[in-house]
């Protein structure tokens, strides 16, 4: 008789639930005796708890957090100093090589008294971060944001290197092509010497007297037609009349000195153009280049004029016609300016946006010669 009470009562203690186990959401939540944080730690340890022990008794099918079916449906908190973020797993588990995609990594940043993950980072970027997850990769940078703190938002969430480089693209970076470089190692440093000023100090060396000489070229070419430095006795036409009666008398070019420094930088030019021929990993990629076709065709007139001058000394008579084919050739040398954007970024860019707007500057022109034709 004694019994029976005792069994009904371990019988109801069997049947009650556990107290630190809470409700579904939308129930009220019993407090025993505890606060509100506190009763969220005994939730935690307990459904932990009720994990663990699930595992270990055969045949009990665990509710594991992170099965495939379950994942689906979780929702995870991010908070991005003090502004939170709520999202699925699935949707960060796209990404599993990034920061919020690797659960082991971003297990460090997981604050377990509040069930979130605290980043101390930059709010405003975090918009365009979690669209980069919710997307499926695409990344657009906040108005508001600048664009080096965005690149360092984008190396801390260790989106990849294809995520900074469309972000580059979009904010109208040029893209660093590759370099490709010569086999041999004799030739690799060459080029590279020639080539590339930025890798080391000899290279910006070469580079410094490369642009010095193309100035002196350029100043010795419009010098030589100013008034000033203009010597009618060196010109072929205005001849002393015969001299015995048999030979023209002129002064010969050579030694003029405007002549001479042309011929010392014409020799730097080719030196530096041979040099760069025979360094260079591909003869045909390097004869299509276009700044290497100016170079030749900047270094062309002084062996035209110098065929010029020599087959005038051998008295062939056609001075006159020899000096227009000379004038005009002559014109050509401007074209040494443009040897300049070698070692220029902002005329690269130039280049590259000229190209790119081809076709309107050809309408604005195709405009023009309309009026022209109509007004004229």
């Amino acid at each position: 008789i004694r019994l029976q009470p005792r069994m009904d009562d371990h019988l109801s203690l069997l049947q009650s639930p556990p107290p630190s186990v809470t409700k579904t959401r939308g129930d009220n939540l019993v407090n025993h005796g505890y606060t509100e944080t506190e009763a969220d730690v005994m939730t935690v340890v307990a459904c932990d708890n009720m994990l663990e022990e699930s595992a270990a008794l055969p045949g009990h099918h665990s509710l594991d957090r992170y099965e495939p079916d379950h994942e689906c449906c979780e929702r995870v908190v991010i908070n991005i100093s003090g502004l939170r973020f709520e999202t699925q797993l699935k949707t960060l588990s796209q990404f599993p090589e990034t920061l919020l995609g690797d659960p082991k990594k971003r297990m460090r940043y997981f604050d377990p008294l509040r069930n979130e993950y605290f980043f101390d980072r930059n709010r405003p970027s975090f918009d365009a971060i979690l669209y980069y997850y919710q997307s499926g990769g695409r990344i657009r940078r906040p108005v508001n944001v600048p664009i080096d703190i965005f690149s360092e938002e984008i190396r801390f969430y260790e989106l990849g290197e294809e995520a900074m480089e469309k972000f580059r693209e979009d904010e109208g970076f040029i893209k660093e092509e590759e370099r490709p470089l010569p086999e041999n190692e004799f030739q690799r440093q060459v080029w590279l010497l020639f080539e590339y000023p930025e890798s080391s100090g000899p290279a910006r060396g070469i580079a410094i007297v490369s642009v010095l000489v193309i100035l002196i070229s350029i100043v010795i070419f419009c010098l030589e037609t100013l008034p000033e430095f203009r010597d009618e006795n060196r010109d072929p036409i205005t001849i002393a009349p015969v001299i015995n009666g048999t030979l023209p008398y002129f002064i010969s070019p050579f030694s003029d000195p405007f002549f001479v420094v042309e011929t010392l930088c014409i020799i730097w030019f080719s030196f530096e153009l041979l040099v760069r021929f025979f360094a260079c990993p591909s003869k045909a990629t390097f004869s299509k280049n276009i700044m290497n076709i100016i170079d030749i065709v900047a270094i062309i007139p002084y062996f035209i004029t110098l065929g010029t001058e020599l087959a005038e000394r051998q008295g062939n008579g056609q001075q006159a016609m020899s000096l227009a084919i000379l004038r005009v050739i002559r014109l050509v040398r401007v074209f040494r300016i443009f040897k300049l954007s070698r070692h220029s970024k902002g005329l690269q860019i130039l280049g590259q946006t000229l190209k790119a707007s081809m076709r309107e500057l050809g309408l604005l022109i195709f405009f023009l010669f309309i009026g022209v034709i109509l007004f004229s």
